[in-house]
């Protein structure tokens, strides 16, 4: 073995571009390759260390991923360089086993292309996702692709399906500070390729209290009707009929059809609601099955003779208690609502029991192998308007929830709402809200965030 051996210098190169070159005594080449790759590492050792979050928050953005991406290819770039170059100038050096050299050189270079090639593939994929997830703001933005379609009742007493309606809107209320309320509206669509329409049937509102991590989770059923508007009048249709009804009438509701959805909840429950995020339940399924399933409690036995499962087959039961479910089981956990003793508002409860139960799975180290797959379901799946200027404080905040302090709602009979006389109705099942109760309710979660409350 010789001073100069190439194979000892590419596998020094390999290690740390430059060692090579000083292994050979050719120190000014050995500063000019490390020196660049010496300085990134510290840079990038020194965020991760100063801020991890708001390393993370970069990373999940389209123009962060797309640096890491970049980065991550020039440094595999510069260190095949480092080692075809330490392997010539060991050959100028007459090393008398240069082809061990070039050989070791090869498989050395195929190491570095393997490991930074995981990464791209990592960062490609939150690009790919990022780029469609995080809509841009305003409905006339160029370039913007919208949610997949939603159909829902043309008018307040109508059934049949209507226009597409994209879900774009700019953010409301914007929150103020970091220690201020955050709450979302949460909306699932329940499609398929096989189906002709699209349902909005799932509306939930999440809050956040960023000061003691408690949360407030309140599915609004979808058969409420003749209700208030903010803009005074009321509306006599069900609640999810509003975006259509708003589409087709452009000239009442200037606001557009999903705005005029997220202002009308904000005013029905006294919080102010910030961000959106659209989910669509069959890539939900995809999803569930990606992370291996998900756990939940089940309250009560499901009998439902009526389901209609996708391949046209009926039925769909479980037993009371602990269970896990694959993607398709879990879809049907969310949509069956005609068994025995169940409901929308039963159907409800579960709907925020899934969503509880894949944030958990979701949260463990396991799901890290797991992210290309799951971030292409949700590419397709999931819509939202939350800024990227906000995610290293979304990001803290989800590390932060309290899951003692998760309060769930469903604004339904009996409690906060009331059925009126299928006399009065015409036939159709409608409920109305029992707005003093809504208020009461509003005050005791949201405190002096709600606009119910009154200072004494």
């Amino acid at each position: 073995m010789t001073r100069n051996s190439a194979w000892i210098a590419a596998i020094l190169s390999f290690v740390f571009p430059g060692l090579g070159h000083a292994y050979l005594g050719r120190r000014r080449a050995a500063l000019v390759f490390a020196l660049p790759a010496f300085v990134t590492a510290v840079a990038i050792t020194l965020d991760l260390l100063i801020s991890p979050d708001g390393a993370l928050a970069f990373a999940i953005t389209p123009s962060g991923s797309l640096t890491w991406l970049f980065l991550i290819a020039l440094t595999g770039v510069w260190r095949i360089i480092a080692i075809a170059d330490v392997i010539l100038v060991a050959r100028r050096g007459g090393d008398p086993h240069v082809l061990a050299g070039v050989a070791v050189g090869v498989v050395c270079i195929g190491l570095v292309a393997g490991m930074h090639g995981v990464p791209m593939y990592y960062a490609y994929s939150v690009y790919d996702a990022s780029s469609a997830i995080f809509v841009d703001p305003g409905p006339d933005q160029a370039g913007v692709t919208p949610y997949p379609s939603v159909s829902t009742s043309p008018d307040p007493s109508g059934t049949s399906a209507a226009p597409s309606i994209g879900y774009e809107a700019t953010p409301f209320a914007t929150p103020p500070t970091a220690a201020s309320r955050i709450t979302v509206l949460l909306t699932g669509i329940d499609s398929d390729p096989t189906r002709a329409e699209s349902l909005t049937d799932t509306l939930m509102v999440v809050s956040v209290n960023p000061v003691d991590g408690s949360v407030t989770m309140a599915s609004i059923p979808r058969d409420i009707s003749n209700f208030r508007m903010y803009n005074g009048k009321t509306y006599s249709g069900k609640i999810n009929s509003l975006m259509t009804w708003a589409s087709n009438h452009p000239q009442q509701y200037p606001d557009g059809p999903f705005p005029t959805l997220i202002h009308e909840l904000s005013f029905l429950l006294g919080v102010p609601i910030n961000y959106y995020a659209a989910v669509n339940l069959s890539g939900f399924s995809q999803m569930v099955d990606l992370v291996g399933g998900v756990t939940v409690v089940n309250p009560q036995p499901i009998n439902d003779p009526s389901y209609a499962w996708l391949d046209g087959t009926h039925g769909f039961s479980l037993p009371a208690g602990k269970v896990t479910l694959d993607g398709k089981t879990a879809l049907a956990y969310a949509r069956s609502r005609k068994g025995a003793g169940d409901n929308d508002f039963t159907r409800a409860r579960r709907q925020q029991q899934l969503l509880l139960a894949l944030r958990a799975k979701l949260t463990t180290p396991s799901m890290l192998l797991k992210v290309p797959g799951i971030l292409s379901v949700a590419k397709g799946t999931v819509r939202t308007d939350l800024p990227q200027s906000r995610f290293e404080d979304f990001i803290n905040l989800a590390q932060h929830i309290d899951a003692s302090k998760v309060q769930s709602f469903v604004l339904g009979p009996n409690t906060y709402a009331s059925q009126p006389p299928m006399s009065q109705t015409g036939g159709v099942y409608e409920l109305v809200l029992n707005m003093t109760r809504i208020k009461k309710w509003s005050i005791d979660q949201f405190g002096t965030d709600s606009t119910y409350y009154a200072a004494p």
